[in-house]
């Protein structure tokens, strides 16, 4: 807002009171426009015992001093003056009223400076003032804009001009101000100084639009050419609007990606952007470039860019979903079941997009799923062909990834029907065939000796494992003439079987199915009881036969006739059924 005053003129003194001194007063500056006039008021003093008949007065320009030869503007006693002022300056006040008010007209930009009076009451009353008046002379006229213009907040911008030539009066019109509001004219208005200024406002509610837009103050002077055309640019403040930002983001995983930020806001906003939390980047800028090199898993989700400044903030997001293939399968759940039981395993990955899942077991497809990140699969009643390695496959365009797990399933020994007896020549050889898991114990049994030989007698019985399957062998030396009963029984903690082995003619059958190695165990097995068979018959002083207790297992000698040399003679049989379970 302007304010202006209509006070008494303020006397600039010398002396602080009138009359026996000398003083002067003129306002310290002036303006007008160039190729108008001015009027510099001015008012003197002297001493009251001074009673000049008349008073003389000189207007210097630049320099108060005589002896300094300034240009002489006005001269009361000769109207000598410098060629500059010619034709151009006159005294409007009248000297003997004390009234020193010069008009100059026909302004140039040259005659633009300091102008002082010196009083001339003639003999050595001359005295020069040290006040002085600053002309200026301009040719714009001066658009006053609040120091801070806010969007939606209410301004006052006014245009002021210098009205100090009494000749020509200026009028004042605005340009560029349509949308923006109507003026109002104050007019002509005193200043603290006595000079004169008209004033013309501006009220209205600027926008962000209003930023930069170009306003402007003219003035003329009726009946002449006279135009002068002054222009201010408003500078108006407003808080961040958001208005460039990426859509969501779609990058394959290693690839480069960039986001980018830009904001409308006065004055330019601090740009952050953020995830989670976590400010990765920020600047006092129109716009901000996220960089994200070889972009993994990790990077993808939601970024936010926010701006603000002293007048408010905005804020948008960005999604990242970043593309890659599977991870390696993780197996969770039951990798070891008993038979009948049901079996739940969860096979799980993470990639984007979802997978394909596949869990399939030598090369048959048992269960799938599109484009979900678990599969779930379910065996009722498991038996032991579900036993085996199994493959989880997750695909997606980007790759492929498997894992491998394995499912046990435990059950009773099952005895298969490849177990028999085959007899050659004094030699007996038997094969149990079990199938089992966990492994079992196997035992061979002779009923009518009465004695059991297990696995841990190993110059008797060699076993070997292939999967699931256990293969037990026992070879007895002797004249078979009458081959005895040999029962197999296959134990585990999920119960017994027992089958009584059946005799085949030809033993080629045992050599294949226990294979180059067990050939060669075997025969290291018959050269011990060879060897045991001897040293036991040259034992001449043994009239006693040791005893077991339970759980041992005694070693198994034959005689020609298989009678069981180291057994003792009333060893208690075991009733033993063919097809024994427990």
């Amino acid at each position: 807002m302007i304010f202006l005053t209509a006070l008494p003129l303020f006397w600039i003194m010398i002396s602080a009171s009138r009359g026996g001194h000398w003083g002067a007063w003129m306002p310290s500056s002036i303006s007008a426009f160039e190729g108008t006039c001015v009027s510099i008021p001015c008012r003197f003093d002297f001493p009251d015992e001074l009673r000049p008949a008349v008073v003389h007065g000189v207007w210097y320009f630049n320099s108060p001093y005589p002896k300094n030869y300034p240009p002489v503007v006005f001269k009361s006693r000769t109207q000598v003056v410098h060629e500059s002022f010619q034709g151009r300056s006159r005294l409007l006040g009248d000297l003997g009223l004390r009234n020193c008010t010069l008009l100059l007209s026909s302004l140039s930009p040259e005659l633009g400076g300091k102008y002082y009076f010196r009083g001339d009451l003639g003999g050595y009353n001359q005295y020069t003032f040290s006040e002085h008046s600053v002309l200026d002379i301009i040719n714009t006229p001066n658009i006053v804009v609040p120091p801070e213009v806010v969007a939606g907040t209410e301004v006052e911008v006014s245009c002021m001009v210098p009205d100090n030539c009494p000749e020509l009066r200026p009028e004042l019109s605005w340009l560029g101000h349509e949308g923006l509001g109507e003026p109002s004219v104050l007019g002509r208005l005193r200043e603290d100084e006595g000079t004169w200024v008209q004033v013309s406002l501006l009220h209205f509610v600027p926008t962000r639009g209003a930023n930069g837009h170009r306003l402007g103050c003219q003035a003329s002077f009726p009946n002449t050419t006279l135009q002068f055309e002054g222009y201010a640019s408003l500078d108006v403040k407003y808080p961040p609007v958001i208005v460039e930002m990426n859509s969501s983001v779609e990058a394959i995983e290693g690839s480069h990606v960039s986001l980018l930020c830009g904001a409308d806001s006065n004055p330019p906003p601090l740009l952050t952007w953020m995830r989670d939390g976590t400010v990765l980047r920020e600047a006092v800028a129109e716009s901000l470039l996220l960089e994200l090199e070889e972009v993994t898993p990790a990077e993808d989700g939601v970024y936010a860019c926010l701006a603000e400044n002293a007048y408010g903030q905005d804020n948008r997001t960005v999604e990242l979903s970043v593309m890659y293939a599977p991870w390696k399968p993780t197996v969770n759940g039951t990798v070891v079941a008993v038979e009948g039981e049901t079996v739940s395993i969860l096979c799980s990955t993470q990639s984007n997009p979802d997978p394909i899942l596949t869990i399939f077991k030598e090369k048959q497809i048992l269960a799938t799923v599109i484009y979900e990140s678990e599969l779930q699969l379910e065996l009722p009643a498991v038996s032991p062909e579900d036993d085996g390695e199994y493959w989880c496959v997750a695909e997606n365009q980007y790759g492929q990834r498997a894992t491998a797990f394995n499912l046990s399933v435990e059950f009773a020994p099952m005895l298969l029907l490849e177990s028999h007896c085959a007899a050659a020549r004094d030699t007996v050889q038997c094969l149990c065939v079990v199938k089992s898991n966990p492994e079992p114990s196997v035992a061979f049994e002779l009923p009518s000796r009465n004695v059991t030989v297990n696995e841990s007698e190993r110059e008797f019985v060699y076993s070997e494992r292939s999967g699931l399957v256990l293969t037990s062998i026992l070879t007895l030396r002797g004249q078979a003439q009458a081959p005895p009963r040999i029962i197999c029984t296959a134990r585990n903690l999920y119960g017994a079987k027992s089958l009584e082995l059946p005799f085949q003619g030809a033993h080629r059958l045992m050599w294949a199915k226990i294979g180059p190695v067990g050939a060669v165990v075997t025969f290291a097995i018959l050269i011990a009881i060879i060897c045991y068979i001897t040293q036991t018959r040259r034992k001449k002083n043994v009239t006693e036969s040791p005893s077991f207790s339970a759980g041992d297992n005694p070693p198994v000698l034959f005689s020609s006739d298989f009678r069981i040399s180291g057994a003792p003679e009333k060893y208690e049989s075991k009733e033993v059924s063919t097809l024994e379970s427990h």
